[in-house]
């Protein structure tokens, strides 16, 4: 390759960089996010591909999860997809998860905390969830969360508006203060019933636990079944305020500590 020719490469790369530098910005952000806000969640993922060399999807499994994974497998998108595997999801998650591979043609990864829920038990008592959710949540998810996310430019979640008073102003495209990246939100304007008629007309895999009364559903010791009329995610941490497990976190308030091993935890998540 000539001088000319390896100029002018040099200066495409660095063209890319600032354009990459630059698609990350807030401006940015606010533009596109304000560009797609009425695109269809396929539209919002393939402007997501084209903008930001690495993108992956942090699936739960839950109905709007199952069409994200239909959506990127139908359109052959270069996403990574993973799940958290708190090593306390139902029997019936752990199927689905099997079916959708199937299904797909693709490999979800499974993510998993660096300690087993026995390891766990062993070192700060048996059944944490119920005496500190917050420092279950954070230990078996958020932690392992940020260390999935580390190399990627972007990430994918399956979150609506409609779903929580918290995630009531999420924007299709934002930026993530808490672990500090682009987050894609392609079915925040859509609600559940647009989700069903998208599941059923696709015939996507879902988990059959939501034609048993858990419309949320999580890990085992905090989802219960819902009665008809109660709100959508009260089978989640039943008993208690609590609707979030600490990944969907607007911005990050509460003032940090740190264990004996250097993870950080929120303030309100001590034990004793």
């Amino acid at each position: 390759m000539s001088r000319e020719g390896n100029v002018n490469l040099a200066e495409a790369r660095r063209a890319v960089r600032i354009e990459r530098k630059r698609s990350g910005s807030r401006p940015q952000l606010d533009w596109l996010g304000a560009s797609l806000a009425a695109a269809s969640p396929s539209g919002v993922l393939r402007a997501a591909v084209e903008r930001f060399p690495r993108v992956t999807f942090a699936t739960g499994f839950g109905l709007e999860g199952c069409v994200l994974i239909d959506i990127i497998a139908r359109d052959r998108l270069p996403i990574d997809v993973f799940t958290l595997d708190t090593g306390l999801l139902f029997a019936e998650t752990y199927e689905l998860w099997r079916r959708l591979e199937e299904r797909y043609g693709l490999a979800i990864r499974g993510v998993r905390p660096p300690r087993t829920v026995a390891e766990q038990a062993a070192e700060f008592g048996d059944r944490l969830w119920e005496r500190n959710p917050n420092r279950c949540c954070h230990m078996r998810k958020v932690l392992p969360l940020r260390t999935a996310l580390s190399g990627f430019d972007a990430w994918v979640t399956a979150i609506r508006r409609d779903q929580t008073r918290e995630r009531s102003g999420v924007a299709v495209i934002e930026w993530d203060d808490q672990f500090a990246l682009v987050k894609i939100n392609p079915l925040a304007h859509w609600d559940r019933s647009t989700v069903w008629t998208y599941v059923r007309r696709n015939q996507v895999p879902f988990n059959p636990l939501h034609d048993r009364g858990y419309p949320s559903i999580g890990c085992v010791p905090c989802t219960s079944a819902v009665a008809p009329g109660e709100d959508p995610r009260a089978g989640r941490w039943r008993g208690s305020d609590r609707k979030e497990c600490g990944i969907h976190t607007r911005s990050v308030e509460r003032p940090a500590v740190w264990n004996r091993e250097n993870e950080e935890i929120p303030g309100d998540a001590r034990i004793g």
